[in-house]
């Protein structure tokens, strides 16, 4: 019962809608037509409209009820979904699947083994959490996330199980027109200290530690996209990854720097899959885990 209607009204009035008649919704419900006939009209009296228009040989939808239809099959869905979250919890699923990524982490390479959770799980409700630096391991730690895929600087924490999955390059840049993309060759690393650096910082604790400075003069960021923007206008140089930059390199808007005795890997940094070493995983994130380490690893 939902207020003064129940489930089974709204099945009987889609079902008539979708069989054209009474008497054929009745069949493919299973009832007689004087049952169908009185869950209508108890539907009208209790709602105060009419559904149908009586006076030609079959009954025809009113408008009212053709949008009440279109009513009647979202709250059927959502109620469907219901009782499949219920179902799936009763059988050990998680009642929702929340994932932390970190902004720097490009998302084609996990989309594959998330569509195909999606179609083992199709009920599961799944919810992503992206933030800035030091955001996905904040969420592993407060438990509001599963399965984090991040990086961890300067290294792996004791209270985390961390699986290597691929490395992003971070490729220095700066606007075509910035002092330093103008220098046409290599820059010092001590020219780079009277440039603003434009860095990501931690939205909660701005003052922790950074990671590849190189400027005394440092613009923080806690929203990667944000950063983008200040970089393409010429605020400054950052490293980016080379997914997000590389149509930008591309059509000139953006120059890549070359570092003289650069001591940031080359090959960039390592994004993991991590989750708590005291907090067993689900029987989805399991899954999420062993798909997306077999497809980088394959």
């Amino acid at each position: 019962m939902i207020g003064t209607l129940t489930l089974d009204q709204l099945r009987i009035l889609v079902a008539i809608a979708d069989e054209g008649s009474f008497s054929a919704a009745g069949r493919a419900l299973g009832r007689v037509q004087s049952a169908i006939s009185q869950s209508v009209a108890a539907l009208e009296e209790t709602q105060g409209v009419i559904l149908f228009d009586r006076t030609s040989y079959r009954p025809i939808l009113t408008e009212t009820g053709r949008v009440l239809v279109d009513q009647a099959r979202s709250v059927l869905a959502g109620a469907a979904r219901f009782e499949a979250v219920a179902a799936g919890t009763r059988a050990g699923l998680e009642a929702e699947l929340t994932l932390a990524i970190d902004p720097l982490v490009q998302s084609a390479p996990f989309q594959g083994a998330l569509r195909d959770l999606s179609d083992l799980y199709p009920d599961l409700p799944i919810a992503f959490s992206t933030e800035g630096l030091g955001g996905s391991l904040r969420r592993l730690r407060d438990g509001s996330a599963a399965l984090a895929f991040c990086a961890l600087l300067p290294s792996v924490p004791e209270d985390v199980i961390a699986y290597p999955l691929m490395r992003t390059a971070m490729r220095p840049v700066a606007a075509a027109d910035h002092p330093l993309a103008t220098l046409r060759r290599p820059v010092a690393t001590a020219e780079l200290e009277d440039h603003v650096q434009l860095v990501l910082s931690d939205p909660v604790a701005p003052s922790g530690p950074n990671y590849g400075l190189a400027s005394a003069r440092l613009w923080r960021f806690a929203d990667l996209t944000r950063r983008l923007d200040f970089l393409l206008a010429g605020f400054g140089w950052c490293r980016m990854p080379d997914h997000l930059v590389a149509d930008a390199l591309k059509d000139g808007r953006l120059v890549a720097l070359e570092i003289e005795d650069d001591t940031e890997p080359p090959e960039g940094l390592t994004i993991y899959a991590a989750h708590r070493r005291d907090r067993a995983l689900g029987p989805a994130a399991r899954w999420l885990l062993e798909a997306v380490r077999t497809r980088m690893q394959g």
